[in-house]
């Protein structure tokens, strides 16, 4: 199953998207995301 490298959420519970990090294929879901793209704050 599917689940998202920074919270584990998976793709039951929410909306997974496909990324490569550090070499390797992962998902980030749709929460998680704009904290890659934007930093913690």
């Amino acid at each position: 199953m599917a689940q998202c490298f920074v919270c584990n959420a998976t793709d039951k519970e929410r909306v997974l998207l496909s990324c490569l990090h550090e070499g390797e294929q992962k998902f980030v879901c749709v929460r998680c995301l704009p904290v890659l793209i934007h930093g913690g704050h």
